[in-house]
């Protein structure tokens, strides 16, 4: 089976010439859909799980499927690993149903996965260097320094930690962690 996907972005675009570059390469059945790239794309979803072995996804043009390198090459890999193949009509190299086009798809990936790599890397590094320079990470504490110190005493006199969590309107996780930490710190 040979399918087609069409998608414009928005509801005054016109799915008109992607459905006749579909039909004109032989497409049996075309699944549509107006929604950005970014958005959630159920139309795409649905059509790849109706894809068995040997079947075909063709496509007008790269960005009418993917928003971005990384997000062709995991809708392509999900393709191969049913065993089907994809075509797009305006972008020659990227077709895994002839050789040429498996291999510029596999360079792809090759470049895509060193992209990842040195984001990795430049992020790990920032970190490193943030931390070096004192910066702490993660979410602010939900009480201060004087009401964790309020907490603890509190506990120390029995109160219980639900009624302690209402009077500073978090959640009694929060009274908890907050006591572990303070009986870490006191084994340490």
């Amino acid at each position: 089976m040979i399918y087609g996907y069409a998608r414009v972005s928005t509801t005054g675009q016109t799915l008109a010439t992607q459905h006749a570059a579909l039909a004109a390469a032989g497409v049996d059945k075309v699944q549509s859909e107006k929604v950005s790239g970014v958005a959630a794309r159920p139309e795409l979803k649905r059509l790849l799980g109706l894809m068995q072995p040997g079947d075909v996804l063709v496509v007008s043009k790269l960005d009418r499927l993917a928003r971005s390198a990384l997000d062709l090459l995991r809708i392509i890999d999900r393709i191969r690993t049913i065993g089907a193949d994809f075509r797009s009509l305006g972008d020659a190299w990227a077709d895994t149903t002839t050789p040429h086009g498996r291999l510029m798809l596999v360079i792809l990936s090759g470049i895509a996965e060193f992209e990842r790599e040195l984001i990795l890397q430049r992020t790990s590094e920032g970190r490193a260097r943030a931390k070096a320079e004192g910066r702490k990470f993660g979410r602010k504490h939900k009480l201060t320094i004087h009401q964790q110190r309020e907490v603890m005493a509190r506990l120390d006199a029995g109160e219980a930690m639900r009624a302690i969590a209402r009077s500073y309107a978090v959640n009694h996780t929060t009274i908890s962690r907050l006591a572990d930490r303070h009986a870490g710190s006191i084994t340490a």
